[in-house]
Parts: C-alpha cells; sequence; structure tokens
C-alpha cells in the first residue's frame, strides 16, 4: 500500500498546472465568483435557456419550414459533443466559446437560441481503458496494493496524442516527465497511475473497470464545468450515445438502415488501417497515433531469384527446396516505369525474412512488409489472420549485404537476360518492402545511386558492369526530354545520393512532370499518356503474375492498446464516401463551394481538398461501445458513423427522455419500442402521417406532429462549430450524411472552424505544467475572465493563445468597472438637467461615440469576429468614457447622470454574449431591472452624426498629435540632445488653425470627386494616380483623409467643397481648459488663425485664449514654426516658454 500511496503524490494533478501563472490576493476574483455563482443558479433555476420551437397551435402543423423561420428566427448551433473519457479543458471551452457567444447575441437579436450538448460515448478509448483496469485490478488487487513501486531515470511512457485530444483532457493517454514537483518518475505503465494522475481518487478507480461507469462519472463533471462556465445550454435535450440510451440507439439503427437502402452502405473487401491485437480497423479516434493516416497501395513486383549471390547461396542451401522460386519483391508506385528497370536495391544493413508464401514460393522482404501481408491474403489465405509474429516467421535470415550481386529477372525490364541486386544505404526498413527496384531514366535518387555505384565499385564490392546497364528512355517528357531523371540531376547539381533535398525537389518535379504530361515510348501502350497507361501497365502485372496488390499504412499508426497497426484486406461494411459514387461526392463538393458558409477560404478549401481524395470508410467494428449494427448485430457502428447526424436528435430527444440514459420519460411519455424506423422518417420529414403508422408505432397524431414540428423549427442546423483537425474525418462526414438523408433545405447552413488553443503563447502539456482544464481556469480566474480572454484569444484557423496575464488583468478590469457603476449612479454631483441648453459639447461627442460602437460591436458580433467585437463593446467602450470624464474634469463640468445611466446600460448590454454574469448583475442589480438580461434585446441607437464623428476625430488626433510631440522632446532631453524649448520652464503652447485650403488642393479634390462618381475609391488605383500627379508626399495624407470622410458616411458635397462639418474654432475653444491642464508647466494657451492663401503672405490672429501670458482675441501674432503648414482640420503647433 505504500508504494501506492507514494505514486499518488509522485503523481499530483496539479504537477499538470505548474508551470501556470500564480495568483494572489483573489479578494476581487472571489468577489466576481461569488456574483456568478448566484447567477448561474437562477439561469438554470428558471430555465432560461430551455428552448421550444413554436407550438402546432401558434401556427398549424403543416407550415412550411421557411414561413416558421420567417415568422420566428431562430439560431440553432452545436460543437462536437466531448468524448466521456476524461474532463474538459480550456482548449476545449474555446471551440464551446464560440457558439456560447453567437448563442447570446442571437438571443438578444430575437431569435429563439437552441445551444443543446450531449456525451460521445462510442468506440474503443472507454472499453479499452476498462480492459486494461481490469487486469490491473487482478494483478495488484481492488486499490492496487500489491503495487511494488516502479522507478526509472526517465519516464519511458511518452504516448503521442492524436489531435481531436487538442481539445480535452484524454484520460486514456498520459505524457509525463520528471518535475521539481515530484520526487521521483514514475513510469506510467498501467492504466491505474493514468488514472491518479488525472486525479481520480485511489479508492473509485477499481469502479472504471466497468466501461459503464465512465457514463455515470464524466458526464456530470462535463455538465458542472459548463454551467461554472456560463454555458446557454439547453441540458434537457443531452443523452449519452451507445445502446446505454435505447432511444438513441433506436435513431443510430434508423440511420444504418436508411443508409443501407441508398446503397450508401455497402459490403465488400477493401484495404483499411488494422489492429492485429484488437483484431478489428482501427479508425481514426481509436488511435493514439497516426490520426488521418490511411492506406497506401503500392504493386508489389516479383523478381525472380536466376543466381544467388555466393554468400547468400551459403545460407540458404538445404533450407529451401531447389525447385522452389524465391522473389526479391520491391513495391513500387509507378508501374508504368517497369520496362526501365537496371538493377534492384537493398539495404546492405538491414535484415530481410525469406517468407514462405507456399511450396513452391518464396518471398524476400523485411519483417515488417511480411507483417503487412499476413493480412492481405499472402501467407495467410482465406481472411485468416495472425494475432502475434510468431505466427509468421521467415524460413531464413539473410543481412542485405549477402545478397548483393544476386541475379534477378525483373518483369518488363528490356534487360531480359536479368539485373543485379546491388547495395543503396538510403533504402528504409520502414517503408514499402524494404527492396526498391531501380528506374535510373526517370527516378533522380535511382540514378544519383547507380552513378555512385559505378564511380565507386570496388569500394561497394560490386563489378563495375552491374551498376552500368543500358538507360532506356520509358517516358518522353515536355520540359526534361525523355531521360528525365539525367537532366534534372544534372541541372540542379546533384553530386552524390546525399544530396537528399535536393533529391527529394527533383523526385517530386520528375513525378508530377511524368504522370501528368508525360507519354510512353515502350512497351504495349506506347504512344498513350502515362496518366491513361499507368493503370493499364498494372492490370497486365497482375495478370500475368508478375504482380500483386500490396498495402500498407502511409505513417506510423498505434491503437488505443498500444497496438502498431497494419494495413489489412478484408470484407468489412463501409460509407461509400468519395470516387465510388462519384454523385454523392460532388453533390456536397457543390454545396460547400456555392451554399454553405465556411467563415473562411482556409475552411472551405480544407473540405475540398479532403472530398477530392476522402474513399470508402469502414463503419462498423466488433470491439468497443456503440449500437450493433442492425442487420449484422456482431458489428457495432463505428464511433464517427454514429456521430454525424445527431443535431437532429436533439431537436426531439426531450421528448422522449428526461435523463441522459433514457432510463426516464420525457416530455411525451414515448417508449423506445414505439420509435421505428418509420417514425423517424415522419419526424424528419421523410414521411406523411399516416393510419397505418399511428397503428403500428402506437403514438398519436398529436405527438407526432409535436415532434416533427420541433425538427423542422430548428432545422437546419445554423452553425457547427469544431477544431480545423475535424475536417478530415467528422465535418465532412457530417455533410455526406447530412445531404444523403434530408431534404437540401435542411442541409447545415454553416461550418466554422478554429484552430487550436495555446496557452501562454505555448502549446499546451502536462508534461511542462503548461496546462489548464476548463475547471482549473474557472476556479482560477472566474467564468466572465476566463470567457473574455477565450474571446481575446483570436477567431482565425490559426492557432489561438489564452494569455493568462490577459484573464488575471480583465479581473481588474471588471471589478473596478463594477466598483465605478455602483458608486457613480450615487454620486450626486453629477447633472441631472436633460435640457438641449445645458447639453455640452462632450455630452454630446460622448453619445455619439457611444452609437458608434453599438453598431461596430453588432456588425463584429454578426461576422462571428469576437476579438474585436471585445475591443469595440468592451476595452474601446470604456475607453470613450475615460475621455468624457477627463473632458468634463478638465471644463469643470460635472458629467451627466441621465448619460452615464444609458453608458452602464449599453456597457451592460453590448458585453452580454461575451461576459454574461457581470452583465445581468450590472443589469438586475445596479440598474434595477427586473428581468434578466439574457432576455434583453440588443440596443437600437441612431445611426451616428457624421459631423460629431469628425469632431470626436479631430479632438482625439490633435491631443494625441500635441501630446506625442511633447514628449518626443522629452525623449531628445534624455538622449542627450538639444529641445525646441527649456522643458523645466513654464511655457506656452500656440495653435494654428487656417481659414483656407491652399490652392494645391483643388486637383485632388477633384481627382477624388471623379473617383466617388463611379463608386471606385480603392486604394491601389487611386493611389497610383495620386503618384502620377507628382506630389504625393503632401498629396497623399490629403487624398487619404478625404476618402476616409467620404466612407464614414460624410456628406459628399461638404467633403468636396471644403467644408468642415464642425466649426473648428470652437471646438478648440472647448478643449484648450484641458490641453492647459494636459500639457506640461503650460501657462497658457493660444489659438491663431492663419489668413491668406499663398506662402509668405500669411498673417495670425488670435481667435481663442485660455490662462496667462496669452493675447487678446484680435491681436496680431507672428508665424512661428510650421504656421504655415496649418490646413483647415489640420492644425499645426509650437510651444515657447513664456
Amino acid at each position: 500500500m505504500a508504494a501506492v500511496n507514494g505514486v499518488s503524490s509522485a503523481l499530483d494533478p496539479s504537477n499538470a498546472a505548474r508551470s501556470t501563472l500564480k495568483l494572489e490576493n483573489t479578494e476581487k476574483r472571489d468577489t466576481l465568483i461569488t456574483i456568478e455563482k448566484r447567477y448561474q443558479k437562477k439561469w438554470q433555476d428558471s430555465g432560461v435557456f430551455n428552448a421550444a420551437a413554436p407550438t402546432t397551435a401558434e401556427i398549424p402543423a403543416g407550415s412550411l419550414s421557411m414561413d416558421l423561420h420567417r415568422r420566428h428566427p431562430k439560431y440553432f448551433g452545436s460543437f462536437a459533443f466531448p468524448y466521456m473519457n476524461g474532463t474538459l479543458h480550456a482548449g476545449h471551452s474555446f471551440t464551446a466559446s464560440k457558439v456560447e457567444y453567437t448563442a447570446g447575441f442571437a438571443r438578444m437579436q430575437g431569435k429563439r437560441v437552441l445551444f443543446p450538448l450531449g456525451f460521445h460515448c462510442t468506440g474503443m478509448p472507454i472499453k479499452a481503458c476498462a480492459d486494461k483496469l481490469t487486469e490491473d485490478v487482478r494483478k495488484f488487487g481492488k486499490n492496487f496494493e500489491n503495487y511494488k513501486e516502479e522507478e526509472s531515470a526517465e519516464s519511458e511512457d511518452v504516448i503521442p496524442a492524436p489531435t481531436q485530444a487538442e481539445t480535452k483532457e484524454d484520460i486514456t493517454k498520459f505524457t509525463s516527465k520528471k518535475s521539481k514537483a515530484a520526487a521521483k518518475t514514475v513510469k506510467l505503465k498501467y492504466q491505474f497511475q493514468i488514472m491518479l494522475a488525472l486525479g481520480i481518487p485511489k479508492d473509485e478507480i477499481h469502479k472504471f473497470a466497468d466501461a459503464n461507469y465512465w457514463l455515470e462519472y464524466f458526464p456530470p463533471l462535463c455538465k458542472r464545468d459548463l454551467n461554472n462556465f456560463g454555458a446557454r445550454i439547453d441540458w434537457r435535450r443531452s443523452f449519452v450515445t451507445t445502446d446505454a440510451n435505447p432511444y438513441y440507439d433506436t435513431f443510430v439503427r434508423w440511420q444504418m438502415h436508411r443508409l443501407k437502402e441508398l446503397n450508401k452502405i455497402q459490403y465488400g473487401s477493401r484495404y483499411t488501417i488494422y489492429s492485429p491485437k484488437d483484431g478489428q480497423p482501427c479508425m481514426d479516434h481509436d488511435r493514439t497515433d497516426g490520426e488521418g493516416v490511411a492506406p497506401q497501395e503500392y504493386t508489389a513486383l516479383k523478381l525472380k531469384v536466376k543466381e544467388w549471390a555466393p554468400g547468400a547461396a551459403k545460407v540458404l542451401q538445404g533450407k529451401i527446396p531447389d525447385s522452389a522460386n524465391v522473389y526479391f519483391v520491391p513495391a513500387t508506385l509507378r508501374p508504368e516505369t517497369m520496362y526501365g528497370q537496371t538493377c534492384c536495391f537493398v539495404g546492405p544493413k538491414i535484415t530481410y525474412g525469406v517468407f514462405k508464401v507456399s511450396e513452391s514460393e518464396y518471398f524476400v522482404i523485411t519483417k515488417r512488409a511480411a507483417w503487412n501481408m499476413a493480412f492481405q491474403d499472402i501467407f495467410f489465405k482465406n481472411g485468416k489472420f495472425p494475432r502475434n509474429a510468431n505466427e509468421l516467421m521467415p524460413t531464413v535470415e539473410l543481412t542485405g549485404a549477402s545478397v548483393v550481386g544476386t541475379l534477378v529477372h525483373a518483369p518488363l525490364s528490356v534487360h531480359t537476360e536479368g539485373v543485379r541486386i546491388l547495395p543503396m544505404d538510403t533504402v528504409s526498413p520502414s517503408k514499402g518492402t524494404g527492396v526498391v527496384t531501380s528506374v535510373p531514366s526517370d527516378s533522380p535518387d535511382d540514378y544519383a545511386t547507380v552513378t555512385d555505384l559505378a564511380k565507386k565499385a570496388e569500394y561497394y564490392g560490386i563489378k563495375k558492369e552491374w551498376a552500368e546497364l543500358e538507360i532506356v528512355p520509358i517516358v518522353e517528357t515536355p520540359s526534361y526530354g525523355n531521360l528525365t531523371a539525367p537532366f534534372l540531376v544534372k541541372k540542379m547539381k546533384i553530386n552524390s545520393p546525399k544530396d537528399t533535398k535536393l533529391l527529394a525537389d527533383a523526385k517530386e518535379l520528375a513525378y508530377k512532370e511524368g504522370y501528368y504530361k508525360g507519354t510512353m515510348l515502350v512497351g504495349d501502350f506506347k504512344g498513350e499518356a502515362v496518366e491513361a497507361a499507368k493503370p493499364k501497365v498494372k492490370a497486365q502485372l497482375l495478370q500475368n503474375g508478375a504482380a500483386f496488390e500490396y498495402a500498407e499504412p502511409n505513417g506510423h499508426v498505434v491503437s488505443r492498446s498500444a497496438d502498431e497497426c497494419v494495413v489489412a484486406y478484408l470484407g468489412q461494411w463501409f460509407l461509400n464516401y468519395g470516387e465510388n459514387d462519384p454523385a454523392w461526392r460532388d453533390q456536397v463538393l457543390d454545396y460547400v463551394k456555392n451554399d454553405m458558409e465556411t467563415y473562411s477560404s482556409e475552411t472551405k478549401n480544407g473540405f475540398e481538398k479532403n472530398l477530392e481524395w476522402l474513399n470508402r470508410w469502414a463503419c462498423a467494428r466488433t470491439y468497443g461501445l456503440g449500437s450493433k449494427l442492425p442487420w449484422e448485430p456482431k458489428f457495432l457502428v463505428e464511433s464517427l458513423s454514429d456521430s454525424t447526424i445527431y443535431m437532429a436528435y436533439y431537436t426531439i430527444a426531450h421528448f422522449l427522455h428526461s435523463d441522459i440514459f433514457g432510463t426516464q420519460p420525457g416530455l411525451l411519455s414515448i417508449q423506445p419500442s414505439q420509435m421505428i424506423d418509420e417514425v423517424w422518417d415522419c419526424i424528419f420529414c421523410r414521411c406523411e402521417i399516416s393510419e397505418s403508422l399511428l397503428q403500428s408505432s402506437g403514438i398519436s397524431k398529436a405527438d407526432l406532429e409535436t415532434m416533427r414540428r420541433e425538427f423542422q423549427y430548428w432545422y437546419p442546423l445554423d452553425q457547427r462549430i469544431s477544431g480545423k483537425d475535424l475536417i478530415p474525418n467528422h465535418l465532412t462526414f457530417f455533410l455526406y450524411i447530412h445531404t444523403a438523408l434530408f431534404p437540401r433545405e435542411h442541409w447545415p447552413r454553416g461550418v466554422r472552424a478554429n484552430g487550436h488553443l495555446m496557452l501562454n503563447g505555448e502549446k499546451m502539456s502536462k508534461s511542462t505544467g503548461n496546462f489548464l482544464t476548463l475547471n482549473d481556469a474557472i476556479t482560477k480566474y472566474g467564468a466572465d475572465a476566463t470567457r473574455i480572454a477565450l474571446a481575446d484569444a483570436g477567431d482565425g484557423v490559426e492557432d489561438a493563445n489564452f494569455e493568462e496575464t490577459v484573464a488575471n488583468q480583465i479581473i481588474l478590469r471588471m471589478y473596478t468597472l463594477k466598483e465605478w457603476c455602483e458608486d457613480i449612479l450615487q454620486d450626486t454631483s453629477l447633472r441631472t438637467d436633460i435640457s438641449p441648453s445645458s447639453t455640452t459639447l462632450w455630452d454630446k461627442l460622448f453619445l455619439n461615440e457611444m452609437h458608434t460602437l453599438v453598431h461596430q460591436a453588432h456588425a463584429h458580433y454578426t461576422a462571428t469576429d469576437y476579438k474585436v467585437a471585445l475591443k469595440s463593446a468592451l476595452y474601446d467602450f470604456t475607453s470613450t468614457r475615460d475621455v468624457y470624464r477627463e473632458a468634463c474634469l478638465a471644463a469643470s463640468t460635472p458629467m451627466s447622470l441621465p448619460l452615464i445611466r444609458i453608458y452602464i446600460t449599453l456597457q451592460a448590454l453590448l458585453i452580454t454574449p461575451i461576459a454574461p454574469h457581470w452583465a445581468d448583475y450590472i443589469y438586475q442589480e445596479v440598474l434595477r431591472f427586473e428581468t434578466t438580461i439574457q432576455n434583453a434585446r440588443w440596443p437600437e441607437v441612431p445611426q451616428p452624426d457624421p459631423s460629431l464623428a469628425a469632431t470626436y476625430e479631430y479632438i482625439r488626433a490633435t491631443s494625441s498629435a500635441i501630446t506625442s510631440a511633447e514628449g518626443q522632446q522629452v525623449k531628445r532631453k534624455n538622449k542627450g540632445k538639444a529641445t525646441n524649448y527649456d522643458l523645466e520652464l513654464p511655457k506656452r503652447l500656440t495653435i494654428y488653425i487656417a481659414t483656407a485650403f491652399p490652392s494645391w488642393q483643388t486637383k485632388y479634390i477633384d481627382l477624388v470627386k471623379s473617383f466617388h462618381a463611379k463608386a471606385s475609391l480603392e486604394d491601389k488605383t487611386l493611389n497610383a494616380e495620386v503618384g502620377r500627379m507628382g506630389e504625393s508626399k503632401k498629396a497623399m495624407p490629403f487624398v487619404q483623409s478625404l476618402k476616409k470622410r467620404l466612407q464614414t458616411g460624410e456628406d459628399a458635397e461638404n467633403v468636396f467643397e471644403r467644408k468642415l462639418p464642425f466649426e473648428e474654432v470652437d471646438v478648440l475653444g472647448a478643449m484648450l481648459r484641458g490641453l492647459r491642464k494636459t500639457v506640461g508647466k503650460c501657462r497658457g494657451v493660444e489659438v491663431v488663425g492663419v489668413e491668406g492663401e499663398e506662402e509668405g503672405k500669411k498673417v495670425g490672429r488670435i481667435v481663442r485664449s485660455e490662462g496667462e501670458d496669452v493675447g487678446a482675441v484680435g491681436e496680431e501674432r507672428a508665424l512661428l514654426g510650421a504656421a504655415e503648414m496649418a490646413v483647415p482640420g489640420g492644425p499645426t503647433f509650437y510651444f515657447e516658454n513664456v
């Protein structure tokens, strides 16, 4: 028991977050979390997120979906339901947050909103882990008291995680390294250790040996974490997959039946990734390594031995019948080039086996290749597969060096007398068969190698003539002639087989040119395009018995049971995706290209690329959890095949059951046995309600109409949000099955893919301690700070970054803002008069800027650009308040209480989609509204006034320019450089404004006017024209200012007549008191009007002044500094000591 207790200590789950930010002084955070808990309980108790379609009493049954949606707009969004082998981590919540923000905004638009969530349990991971725990309990006892602690200098348990693990804490695997927090390194060799490392109490671990316990344990934790996150989820519609829920089981069986009837599910023999240990196909979600890896098909040539090299002959003597045929078996992707074989390569340091195929036939290949072939009807016939390598032993083993010099017959080769086996150091034992046939006419690698062998024949221990057989032209190409490889090797100056990078580039060029543009020069298909001849040559080789088909994984694949996978050729049920049903594929491709919203070109391109290569997909297995295949119950429906259209199940789940297992009846008291296939057809609008259906199902017409209405209203799914790694499988399957089973009006409207989530700029990793679960994040920062930091993390398909310092700063920001809102409404010094005469310029500007930001935030939320929506709705909104507050303070004018109340109300509403807890607290407890902000509407405000917007921008730009200029002088002084005035003495600020525009601007006014008349203000064309007119340095800023004014909605007549939309003198007059306070040691400010148009003939007169040591209005002033550069709306300024 001491040993297992020691392991428990070493595997403390808090180690996973040891490198994350440490918080101190959490009083403000705790205050916000207390508020969050209060509002979460209110929302759950009131059922505010429980959604419903318009009843048949409101709108009669039979109404079209289009009419329903027009009269009652809706939003239905979802993300991939999480797999129940662990708790959610911060990356998973990043995907969920996108649905959250969209759902919150949709509610504010007056839409009915449905955001449901189920729990995925289908597949191998849970069952595999449960079986491992069963073995652990058998070995070590119920509480692992018989475990003897194992130590090592370094953990050996590093298991690569599949891509989907980026979005959750996956309990089926764990990566560990020695940390400062651990007294020693513990090998995570056993499943119970992984459970300890993830925080499962030791005395509960044995319960997980029952796979069903996982289904009971993890869904409540998922629900807890998302409720603590403030998710707007309708939990009534939740369920677990597999036959653990009999209602969902009938839905999956219906789906499989209908797909089979449509010939979308077929049976046949095909190549598939396969786990020998598990005895079944190993699909993407069954893997710990190799997601996305597929079978690579080759043509395996049979090169018959004519004469053995002496060393090999000696080893083989008496071990193989003299009458037997022995073949070296290279695997090629280019059978059409086999006419040009001049030799065959082996790796001299590789160990090969001579494997018996039959009494008269043996193959020379690597053990790895033989193991793959064992599952492809080569060594074992009639579908019999070996379970371990002991069932496939070589008759004899040979080193590659020992077979060098062996003479073999190469099928199709023009060298009919035979070719030699030669050494090649770069042959890989982990790819192909370890035997590589050589075609130096078309393969740069082969040409570089035979050239090297011929030069160094003595060094390699071969006869020079073996490497100098004639290189015959096989393929004619337009770019590289009829000897592609020699041409490219010479052109690219490749000097050795060791020039691997150049050879890889040359290989790609040669293959593309030869395949797409090449013409055959020899053989039965001479004169034909290579692309057309290739399958014909292959077929000829297979028919003549000179070759056979062979396949292997195109990458390393490890199953959840830690088994290295192979490719098997076996009979199986598969979904007929891809080229074998081109009409189905093209239907999906057309929808992606022309109708479906993908939110980014990267996502659309990802779908298009995937649809071009995706092929048949095995949809059944024998091991794991799931629903049984209806027509062959020994099989289970595969995990990526039972999770394609479950969004349709969400629409009616609450009518069927009230718990996730379907043990308690739902709103309509329907039994699982009543959910026959025809009922599902009826619900999903595939057939009408008939008398025979009512009798066979026992469900009333009213109940069928109710369920049908719910589906008809909520479908189609408006938005599917998922990680970009699911485009190659789940998301593409999701589109395929929707298009097969539903009419076009019910196909998904949009798919939004996001990148993975980094933490503090680095990949999340338990081993480095840079890891947070969702529960960790919420406990540490609270729900709203976590949600805001997730919104700030990013929106595109590139990886986003959750920055803990941002989350920590948000705590202070939201707490301070809450305190200010509470206090300011109690401030009796605020102005309460709302009459026009009491309204100041600052009041008007503040209100107008709020209106601007309301419209900006609306546009960003609509576009699902949440990072910039957050900027408008929170950061810019509070900055506008700060400007107003400082302006009123500088003008010695109290702020307006009615305006402040408008500000607080708008601030709460604008941030509601992202930070609903804070918003609802302000809305109900500070502003004293009687209902939750979750039901509030987006604020309707007037369009911003362009003249006020221009005034605001003028004030901002002028203030910024003045403070920046002063700052530059400070920097000069700090660097020991001369300044324009003494920073330590009092000074006066003079602002120069022009009363007339310079004459040179007229032609640029005319230019912009002509472009505007053509409704074309495109930068590239306009800027080029400005450049041709020869004064771009001063003209370009002027042209851009005109363009900006037009684009912000300012009246074109005012712009082209060069009328400012505000009185510049009056605006500066309102700014003077504030500027005097802002500028250091400023005794006074003068505004000097510059009169006249011609340079050198301008005069200045004071038009406004404030403070001491200033002149009177009307007094003439000398024009100093950049005074003559001032233009209307573009003041210049000058500092001088007084």
